[in-house]
């Protein structure tokens, strides 16, 4: 299933994320995924491939900065329950992010699955540029995220 994924940076100091899930939890927004990295690379990867459409989700002289800096910053992506509610109250709260398609599976939990899920996109000639999930027990489904380079060409193979 094809959901909208957000992107945000927050500085990588103790108390960030406590401070972006309680903005959320107060507004009655759930967080269903999250994944949480470093954003040097990320930072970089974005400039070359957008270069200055970026203006779009910050200033230049944001941008700049962070690029310069970016490991003083944690990129996080996440899915949550009501994105529209989400970026209206990230744009409210001056957070520098971006949205994007990506690939949402619940997976049944056991050896092989993430393999025939991968093997899948993986004949049909799509790359992904990033995967994350996670399970809660053992007798839960997993939850796996995948951003693949070809979100049209990968929703047809998992509507």
């Amino acid at each position: 299933m094809v959901r909208t994924e957000i992107s945000l940076f927050l500085k990588n100091v103790p108390g960030e994320l406590g401070r972006l899930a309680t903005l959320f939890g107060e507004a009655g927004i759930n967080i269903d995924a999250l994944t949480i990295q470093d954003a040097s690379s990320y930072v970089q990867e974005l400039f070359k491939a957008r270069g200055k459409s970026l203006n779009r989700i910050a200033s230049a002289a944001s941008y700049n900065s962070m690029r310069k800096d970016s490991a003083e910053f944690a990129l996080i992506r996440l899915l949550v329950g009501d994105t529209d509610k989400a970026v209206d109250l990230l744009s409210k709260n001056n957070f520098i992010f971006d949205i994007m398609p990506v690939i949402v599976l619940e997976l049944e939990n056991r050896p092989g699955e993430l393999a025939r899920i991968s093997s899948k996109f993986g004949e049909e000639g799509i790359n992904m540029n990033y995967v994350y999930g996670s399970v809660s027990s053992p007798d839960a489904k997993c939850l796996f995220v995948f951003c693949p380079e070809d979100i049209d060409k990968a929703a047809k193979i998992f509507p």
